[in-house]
């Protein structure tokens, strides 16, 4: 054939070809799934190495990570895309944040796609952290980590104080009695310059006290109506926990707070015990001046704790639900949730991985890290409603009043149970 003849067939070929694509028939590659999360940068690094592991096992498939680290930004950011009718796909959620999305359709049940799924089953999972995302009955996002607050302390305060090493079970007189110990005047000034402890003035950190002192938070926590907070057992435990500040001084005052955070009171050695989840491990092992551990809250009449967990949420207005699941389903195997526990950030929600080397690694702090699997059986949750959050922000701004001394404990209780009720009808 002559190059001429040749060219009669190349040509019409090319052009056809050129054609199909310009008039938007070619194939073309799917966008990227959209994953939200909020997190410090420990967090955002550990996510970027699940999402590099999962598109290295599906080639197909890519995944663009956000992160907004700030909660608060994190939440204002979703409403906006939910409006805007442009949700990310998959996004990382605290049940605690989660109720307004469930509650106005926004998020796309995981239960059906984890009852056809052949990588997991429910049966794999604490179902402490499932039952915290299941609304109504029906299984909504899939639980990634669960946690609890425990006492973080200070192992060189304690032995230069001469204490031993909190127990499995100490009292909250031998804990009161502990911080009183290592809240000391060290330059003679009259005033603290080491404390005892530091916690949050929060509902979330007042909860498990209340629940160990037989109290609860509302009336119905599966359909709660009011606040309970003036009740005997509940009034009795805040009283306990506002007592920390306003009467003993264990914990820094609204001015000295003001001037340093407990957290960084910790981190440079002033502060011998402070109250957190799991999250704060990562920079915690940052830590090169001093030795520490974890050891489980105090307990009262009955053991009690507050169950902390994220989960993968998939979101109803996604047009490529089926990839993102296969995403959420990756980042929950074994190997998955791996990656995650190995950064010491997470209690995997897994029941097979929280016995792993992953998360109790013996070489890594905190040496103690059983600590966090002996409190799931006595985890409960918050109440799962859409409101939850309001109730929270109000009872929160009244009770860090009383807990600095600026309101009394009735005042607090008071305000905070007229202030939440167009929360809780």
């Amino acid at each position: 054939m002559s190059l001429q003849g040749a060219w009669r067939w190349v040509i019409p070929g090319l052009l056809a070809g050129w054609l199909l694509a310009v008039s938007g028939c070619a194939p073309r590659p799917e966008p990227p799934l959209t994953f939200l999360i909020a997190g410090d940068p420990a967090d955002e690094a550990a996510y970027r190495t699940l999402v590099a592991a999962f598109m290295a096992e599906n080639p197909g498939l890519r995944v663009e990570l956000l992160n907004i680290p700030s909660v608060r930004d994190f939440q204002r950011r979703l409403v906006a895309d939910f409006a805007a009718g442009a949700p990310p796909d998959i996004f990382l959620i605290n049940y605690r944040r989660y109720g307004p999305f469930v509650a106005s359709g926004a998020i796309a049940p995981v239960g059906p796609f984890l009852a056809q799924s052949t990588e997991l089953a429910a049966a794999d999972f604490y179902p402490q952290a499932l039952a915290a995302f299941t609304w109504q009955g029906e299984l909504i996002c899939l639980p990634q980590n669960m946690s609890s607050p425990v006492i973080y302390y200070n192992q060189d305060l304690f032995a230069a104080a001469g204490l031993p090493a909190p127990g499995d079970a100490w009292t909250w007189d031998e804990f009161l009695a502990t911080a009183q110990a290592l809240t000391r005047d060290l330059d003679g000034d009259g005033a603290a310059d080491q404390y005892g402890l530091g916690v949050e003035p929060t509902l979330a950190r007042a909860a498990p006290f209340l629940w160990m002192n037989g109290g609860d938070l509302v009336d119905d926590p599966a359909a709660p109506a009011r606040l309970t907070l003036d009740a005997p057992a509940s009034r009795a435990a805040l009283a306990w926990f506002v007592a920390l500040q306003t009467v003993h001084g264990v914990v820094p005052d609204a001015a000295a707070e003001a001037s340093e955070s407990s957290l960084s009171r910790f981190l440079n050695g002033r502060l011998a015990m402070y109250v957190e989840s799991r999250r704060a491990v990562p920079e915690f092992r940052l830590i090169e001046g001093f030795a520490w551990d974890v050891a489980p809250l105090p307990v009262g009449k009955m053991p009690a704790t507050l169950l902390h967990a994220d989960a993968f949420c998939l979101s109803a207005a996604g047009k490529q639900q089926a990839a993102a699941w296969r995403f959420v389903e990756f980042a929950n195997t074994r190997a998955g949730q791996r990656i995650l526990a190995r950064t010491g950030r997470t209690v995997p929600s897994r029941i097979d991985l929280a016995t792993d080397p992953a998360f109790l690694d013996p070489q890594a702090r905190p040496a103690s890290s059983r600590v966090f699997l002996a409190a799931i059986p006595a985890m409960r949750s918050l109440p799962a409603m859409s409101t939850w959050l309001e109730v929270e922000s109000v009872v929160d701004a009244e009770l860090e009043q009383a807990f600095y001394g600026q309101i009394t404990l009735d005042e607090a209780i008071r305000n905070a149970t007229a202030r939440s009720a167009e929360f809780l009808r």
